[in-house]
């Protein structure tokens, strides 16, 4: 097929659409299933909580064992044999929505957390098996950017379809696209390492959490490459969550009109990652971390100190999020680009293990200052601005050398 020369398209391709059916699938139920008949003890907001957690939760529990599979079997194997498993599970999804069962389409959400927790290590991977060395920045910035669009496409289509809503359209969406996501993966070419099947590793969360830290700490960058990465997806979820009150409290916005904003950010983000990619070309220009960083503190100072009208804050709120993409391509790259061998798919597990701490951090820090600020926005943006300086001044004192690669980014003597 003409489409698959590339040999980026499949990965890019089946990312984008397994993160679709991820997004599709939660907000579908999200926006269907309240019309359902609920159990008494289940509210709207407990089924949207419980809905989110399911594809999340996997990660805290089972990112051990996602990762030793990424070492010791073929990575391509996981990946497929995991895209095969999400038919006959958007199958009992179909089961649940046709017979308007709310705890099994939890469960099916559940299920499909699960399976995107399995091959994630190896997914990723996967970039630097079929770019090689060169090839990493490119590959993790197109990558990103696919998965930022899964997410915006997914969720707007569910929007879509919900306000129409005909079973045949939403059966066929969900099946439809997960036989082609697994068709698609079974196109994908990489060279990989061969299998480590003698590595000794565990399976207790907190024990691998320890022993990823101490062996990262033996590869230069590594932790760093983590700490960003996780540090990216802790202010891009306080940012979303502060989106919904700061729309609500302070432009009396609607709930289109906040999708709207919602939505630019996630353009923003995938619209970094592809910029980040292209000027990164075969190198891992780590100057882009501090760029990246420095762009979203001067924002989110704008953010809280000055009242926009609406306009300006969406155009803040796209920029924002656009340097965020550029913050978080060379990180991923770094982590990619280390010496790790096999190995690399224990530390994305690591990476993913780490950004589910985070993200709870973050859930924590918006919950904690709203509650104490009655809901005041502006005071989650301050949070945030004081979160971006705490991670600058932590890549300025780890090495000089981010420093003197931003300065040759920006052609400074």
């Amino acid at each position: 097929m003409q489409l698959f020369r590339n040999k980026w398209t499949a990965l890019f391709l089946s990312n984008f659409l397994g993160i679709f059916n991820d997004n599709f699938l939660k907000h579908c139920i999200i926006f269907i299933a309240v019309g359902w008949s609920l159990p008494h003890w289940l509210t709207r907001s407990q089924l949207i909580s419980m809905v989110s957690a399911s594809l999340i939760v996997p990660y805290l529990f089972l990112s051990p064992l996602a990762g030793r599979l990424a070492v010791i079997y073929s990575k391509k194997a996981v990946f497929r044999i995991c895209k095969f498993i999400e038919i006959p599970t958007l199958v009992l999804a179909c089961v649940a929505f046709y017979f308007q069962w709310v705890m099994l389409a939890v469960l099916t959400v559940l299920l499909m957390g699960i399976l995107s927790c399995m091959y994630s290590p190896s997914k990723y991977s996967l970039i630097r098996d079929i770019g090689g060395e060169q090839g990493v920045s490119f590959g993790s910035g197109v990558f990103e950017m696919m998965a930022f669009l899964g997410i915006l496409v997914g969720t707007v289509s569910a929007s879509i379809v919900s306000d129409t809503y005909n079973q045949t359209v939403v059966f066929s969406i969900l099946i439809g696209l997960a036989l082609i996501g697994y068709i698609v993966t079974r196109t994908i070419k990489a060279k990989e390492l061969p299998e480590n099947r003698d590595e000794i590793g565990t399976l207790n969360p907190i024990r691998f959490l320890v022993d990823s830290f101490r062996f990262a700490r033996q590869h230069k960058n590594v932790n760093s490459a983590v700490l960003g990465a996780s540090a990216f997806w802790l202010i891009g979820g306080m940012l979303q969550m502060n989106l919904l009150i700061h729309c609500k409290n302070v432009y009396h916005a609607s709930n289109t009109t906040t999708g709207i904003v919602m939505a630019c950010a996630a353009i923003g983000i995938a619209s970094g990652c592809w910029a980040a990619g292209k000027i990164s070309g075969k190198e891992v220009k780590r100057g882009l971390i501090l760029i990246g960083i420095t762009g979203m503190s001067l924002l989110f100072l704008i953010l809280t100190v000055f009242h926009l009208n609406l306009i300006v804050f969406v155009i803040c709120v796209f920029s924002v999020a656009f340097m965020g993409g550029i913050f978080q391509i060379p990180c991923l790259s770094m982590l990619q680009n280390s010496d790790l061998g096999r190995k690399l798919g224990d530390m994305i597990a690591y990476l993913n293990l780490v950004t589910f701490v985070f993200v709870l951090l973050g859930t924590l820090l918006f919950s904690i200052t709203t509650y104490l600020t009655s809901e005041n926005s502006f005071a989650v943006f301050a949070v945030i601005l004081v979160i971006c300086l705490l991670v600058t001044i932590y890549f300025l004192r780890k090495s000089p050398e981010y420093l003197s690669e931003t300065k040759k980014i920006l052609r400074l003597k």
